[in-house]
């Protein structure tokens, strides 16, 4: 069991060399599954009688481990975006001052430990010298660790790795990406239509990127009944890093606004002040 269980990983800031790029396979070496995907697939025979008890112990301990190590995290973000975003490119360099702007809002910034956008918030963060998270997750390709990452905790299952996401984080902000970033941005949505999670507020950044969805949610979605007009204010977009952090710091006035909490939380909270420079 011990082999499959989650890793936690403290890595040392990088120095100015180290090796990036895009996510790329392995070749000979990709696996012919992955744990998630074992446990979903249902084809075929299957000794699930004898070995699903002991995946039950395998996931617990991905919670165990998990928690464990964020559980002092303090006040974090979490930021998603794609794997794919190349280091010279403008999102890049947003996904960069983004985690800056978080660490000088007194956040630590999570990601989920990749290249790409992932990448550029976990440096921003590591440059500006503070706390930076990444909860990775076991693909059938290559996408190991990226180097800006201080505190490192490695996933099998995803629902796992995604409980991690909500509940150390208060808040999310979303740059450019795809099948992924969009996963974690419904499933975000979700939980705050459904009040599962309370004051989470969910923030996009780059209005061009995504117009489409926000038309198509508020053309025929909205029309089709399938959503209520007070849905779409869960969403809110921006195109500029610093206004993306100041919407996350005054949700968060808003929400201890009155509420009693733990001693010297309250002075933290509402000491802390945006000027987005």
């Amino acid at each position: 069991m011990a082999a499959e269980d989650s890793q936690v990983e403290r890595r040392t800031r990088p120095g100015s060399e180290r090796q990036r790029g895009p996510v790329t396979l392995r070749g000979d070496q990709v696996p012919l599954s992955t744990t998630d995907q074992r446990l979903l697939d249902s084809r075929g025979p299957s000794d699930w009688v004898h070995t699903d008890p002991w995946r039950v112990l395998r996931i617990q301990s991905e919670f165990v481990e998990g928690f464990g190590a964020l559980a002092e995290l303090g006040r974090a973000v979490s930021v998603f975006g794609s794997a794919r975003t190349p280091v010279s490119s403008p999102e890049y360099a947003t996904g960069m001052e983004l985690g800056r702007l978080l660490v000088d809002a007194g956040y630590a910034v999570i990601t989920g430990g990749g290249p790409g956008a992932m990448e550029a918030a976990n440096r921003g963060a590591a440059e500006a010298g503070g706390v930076s998270v990444g909860l990775g997750i076991e693909l059938p390709f290559e996408q190991s660790m990226n180097d800006w990452v201080d505190l490192g905790v490695n996933f099998r299952y995803f629902f796992a790795r995604k409980t991690m996401f909500v509940k150390y984080s208060v808040g999310f902000i979303v740059l450019p990406g795809g099948f992924g970033t969009l996963d974690e941005l419904f499933e975000a949505l979700t939980l705050v239509q459904t009040q599962k999670v309370t004051q989470f507020p969910v923030v996009l950044v780059g209005k061009a990127y995504w117009q489409g969805l926000l038309d198509w949610l508020g053309g025929p979605v909205l029309e089709g009944q399938k959503l209520r007009a007070a849905d779409l204010g869960l969403i809110q977009v921006v195109d500029d890093p610093a206004e993306a952090v100041e919407l996350i710091v005054r949700s968060e006035h808003d929400r201890f606004s009155g509420e009693e909490l733990h001693e010297g939380e309250q002075e933290s909270v509402r000491g802390t002040t945006y000027d987005g420079t």
